[in-house]
């Protein structure tokens, strides 16, 4: 998920480098094929809704892109119009603190974008039929190691462990405090504004791998499970309580590593997959997985657990094919469609959609290039009253 050209991680959503994809296909062409998968083949749900929305939910067809400086403006718009002629209807965008926020500026990275470039943005994705959510990544991921987020900065009273050295081997991101008193009345206008200027009726928390819970003396003795918890109950309450949007999250953190069989970085280690019983059930919860399994019981479980779920995949054509595959069989009427997730800039992600010339030493073309031929083999394996959308 790295924004900031990080090396990779071990097990995590860093971008990895282009050697390790070596003798894939990587022509623009087939680069473009990537989102017509998503239109052709990613309504997994099969039962029909009790009304129009829980139809409309069936066919999400999705996908997650990354917001950074104000220049990245009119990519997005381009990736808009590029999305709606692929056929997706719903883009989430992860704006974060590249927006200059006017309730607290502090937290505003340089050169963001504003609220009249949001409503710009708001205004394209209503005409081209095309549901944009703002995310804002809450509670972990506030740095890349060392490399401080804006709202750490500004404020690192925030800061859950501020006495960890963030560049020593094996440290991942920061996080905030679930319990410091003046953390959510900041947040929460942060959420306000990006509801307003996005003119949105959903907003994605974020909250994937966490790992720095319980440190600070106001969480110190208090289970993991238990201020996870308290972090997204504190977040619907305002998000659905008090605005009455919808709200999403990534669902690694509800998730036991152990009895699924996932590894430390799409489920939890750190027993905060025990919070799935204390919060809310009509969250959505975005079901993210990105290496190749036999099978990927959370997309049964979090159904089981009364929770709506958006499967999302990334790279790696076997994993994503698999994924999908089990979420068709798999599917309830809380099955929503498929989230394509993408860990780079959006005018890397518009230059390959739109056929053009990939920049030279561009390390992350060849993730996305895997995502291609995944395109071509499951566009002819898929349901063909879907291909034929």
């Amino acid at each position: 998920m790295s924004t900031s050209g990080l090396s990779t991680q071990e097990g995590g959503r860093t971008v990895w480098p282009v050697s390790r994809r070596a003798g894939r296909a990587t022509s623009p062409m087939s680069l473009a094929m990537c989102a017509l998968m998503l239109s052709a083949c990613v309504t997994v749900g099969g039962a029909e809704g009790e009304d129009a929305r829980a139809e409309q939910d069936q066919q999400r067809r999705g996908i997650h892109v990354l917001m950074g400086s104000k220049a990245a403006v009119p990519h997005v718009e381009r990736l808009i119009d590029l999305s709606a002629a692929l056929g997706l209807n719903w883009l989430i965008l992860e704006v974060n603190n590249n927006f200059a926020y006017q309730s607290h500026p502090e937290v505003a990275e340089p050169d963001s974008m504003d609220a009249e470039d949001a409503h710009r943005l708001a205004k394209l994705a209503r005409e081209k039929g095309i549901r944009l959510v703002p995310q804002y990544q809450c509670l972990g991921h506030q740095s890349w190691r060392e490399d401080t987020g804006a709202l750490l900065r500004a404020h690192p009273e925030f800061n859950e462990a501020p006495d960890l050295d963030p560049s020593a081997r094996g440290f991942y991101c920061m996080s905030w405090c679930p319990n410091h008193p003046d953390l959510n009345p900041l947040i929460f206008d942060l959420f306000d504004e990006l509801l307003e200027a996005f003119e949105a009726d959903a907003f994605h928390v974020g909250m994937d791998e966490v790992f720095i819970l319980g440190q600070c003396e106001r969480c110190k003795g208090t289970p993991n499970a238990e201020l996870l918890a308290k972090a997204v109950n504190d977040y619907h309450a305002h998000l659905v309580g008090r605005r009455g949007v919808e709200m999403l999250m990534w669902g690694d953190r509800l998730l036991d590593a152990e009895a699924m069989g996932y590894g430390r970085y799409d489920a939890s280690r750190n027993d905060t997959w025990q919070a799935i019983d204390m919060i809310p059930k009509d969250i959505v919860m975005c079901d993210w997985h990105y290496g190749l399994k036999d099978d990927y019981p959370s997309v049964r479980y979090f159904q089981q657990k009364g929770f709506r779920v958006w499967p999302a995949g990334w790279n790696e054509e076997d994993a994503v094919r698999r994924f999908i595959e089990v979420s068709r069989k798999d599917a309830s009427e809380k099955m929503v469609g498929y989230l394509a997730t993408t860990w780079t800039s959006p005018e890397d992600i518009v230059t390959m959609l739109a056929a053009e010339q990939v920049k030279k030493r561009n390390r992350r073309a060849a993730d996305i290039a895997t995502c291609v031929s995944l395109a071509a083999e499951v566009m002819q394996e898929g349901d063909p009253e879907s291909a034929a959308e």
